[in-house]
């Protein structure tokens, strides 16, 4: 699940700004998918920071680290769409409806191929798996999660990219690694009472 990038800064002066927005696209849309839960709300997630982003374009490009700076904007974009949602009634129990009615085969039953391999199913399962469980987190959080446990940045490095101290982002990842841990217990719980 993790990025095979490097957390590393890139030759942002190289290029224009939509070349390099363009270039961190794929991971932007990756982790907006986790911080939105769903890819119709990455997409907006992303074009909105994009264009806050196009704004100030020469901040962007003069950054050390344009990936950073754009996973900010991403982040601060999606809790506030997450603010503004929460906001409107939501329909969430008619999307577990859907799930429960279209699902029905077991986990590694027949769908999976013979060899082993089942044409990416299991690994769009564990991204799913993922997107819902970040769901359930604070975007700080989440976001911290995602910077240190999947993009590879050091907790210091997270703590300057989300402009929190250090020990704000170590408090924020235990919390969250804590809520996540809480989470598959009571769900491997749920699973073997039925």
């Amino acid at each position: 699940m993790a990025d095979v990038t490097p957390p590393s800064a890139s030759s942002a002066a190289s290029g224009t700004f939509d070349e390099v927005f363009c270039g961190l696209l794929p991971r932007l849309y990756r982790r907006a998918v986790m911080l939105a839960g769903s890819r119709q709300s990455a997409e907006d997630v992303v074009h909105e920071a994009y264009l806050r982003l196009a704004a100030r374009p020469q901040r962007f490009l003069a950054h050390p680290e344009p990936y950073a700076y754009a996973f900010t904007a991403v982040l601060n974009v999606a809790r506030d769409a997450y603010r503004k949602d929460r906001r409107q009634v939501l329909v969430d129990g008619v999307e577990r409806v859907e799930e429960a009615g279209a699902g029905g085969a077991a986990p590694g039953g027949a769908g999976t191929a013979p060899g082993g391999w089942d044409g990416g199913v299991e690994r769009r399962h564990a991204e799913l798996e993922a997107v819902r469980l970040l769901g359930r987190l604070s975007h700080r959080q989440a976001g911290i999660v995602i910077l240190v446990d999947l993009d590879g940045y050091t907790l210091d490095q997270a703590a300057k990219i989300m402009k929190v101290h250090r020990g704000t982002a170590a408090r924020h990842r235990a919390r969250a690694l804590d809520r996540l841990r809480a989470y598959l217990v009571e769900s491997e719980h749920g699973q073997a009472g039925r």
